[in-house]
């Protein structure tokens, strides 16, 4: 008797140890890659030829967590606007810094997750820094976001904006391992991507690491500009750049398809 490709493909599935449900989907294409030894290249791009990322999921929660620390501790004291001081704006959300963006980018960005209200009282703060920022603190307070909104805004729009950020500053970013692409989005994320000046030294070895994927240089370079911290009482940054080398150490790793987003 004649089988046909649906029973197949259950076949080679079950030999895959994978859901034999008969749709060659992602799981079971990375199955066959595995059997097969092939590497993983994410680089993608989408219609319009705009590069797209594959950031792993554990990357992009290592980003929230230096951000806010858990969400619990955003519930509690990250819920209304903050000014984190130096040269920060009104921050919202995860790490969302009203000081550096226009009042329409912010609408725009915010629009499904804030009340008219809101928006009309935190348009008013876009674009200012410093002690500017910190003087409307008062007038702020009762506004309040949840986890839910700050999160769905850092993933739908902060993550996208800043992988072009970091793309800017390392090309060839998203041809690297989901792992790796995530940490120098971490780094960009925190650091900003200006290449000028000794206190950005290891940003460019960085940048021409990433050209030829030398993960293990870049690892090298993000532990390396610790000396800008180092004895500051800023071991939150210190820790967070132990673990951005970690995750580019380890990025040559196999990745299931759930734990992968592309943006």
């Amino acid at each position: 008797m004649l089988r046909t490709n649906m029973e197949r493909l259950k076949q080679i599935q079950r030999k895959l140890m994978v859901e034999a449900d008969g749709v060659l989907g992602p799981q079971t294409l990375t199955a066959i890659e595995k059997k097969l030894g092939l590497s993983f290249k994410p680089i993608l791009m989408d219609k319009g030829g705009v590069v797209k990322f594959v950031l792993s999921l554990s990357g992009i929660e290592h980003i929230i967590r230096y951000e806010i620390s858990s969400p619990a501790y955003y519930e509690t004291k990250l819920k209304s606007p903050t000014w984190p001081g130096g040269d920060s704006g009104v921050t919202i959300g995860i790490g969302y810094d009203l000081g550096y963006v226009t009042p329409d980018k912010f609408r725009f960005d915010w629009q499904t997750e804030l009340s008219a209200s809101s928006l009309d009282r935190l348009t008013k703060v876009c674009g200012k820094k410093k002690g500017r920022a910190k003087r409307t603190l008062s007038r702020l307070s009762h506004i309040q976001i949840s986890y839910h909104a700050a999160h769905n805004v850092f993933i739908e729009t902060s993550i996208p904006a800043y992988c072009q950020r970091a793309q800017r500053a390392f090309p060839g970013l998203a041809q690297l391992q989901p792992d790796a692409q995530v940490a120098l989005l971490s780094l960009v994320y925190n650091r900003g991507s200006s290449m000028k000046g000794d206190s950005r030294r290891e940003m460019r070895a960085i940048r021409d690491a990433v050209t030829v994927k030398d993960y293990a240089t870049i690892a090298d370079q993000i532990e390396k500009m610790k000396r800008l911290w180092a004895g500051r009482g800023l071991d939150g940054l210190l820790s967070r750049r132990d673990h951005e080398a970690e995750l580019v150490r380890n990025c040559n790793r196999v990745y299931s398809p759930d734990e992968l987003v592309c943006v």
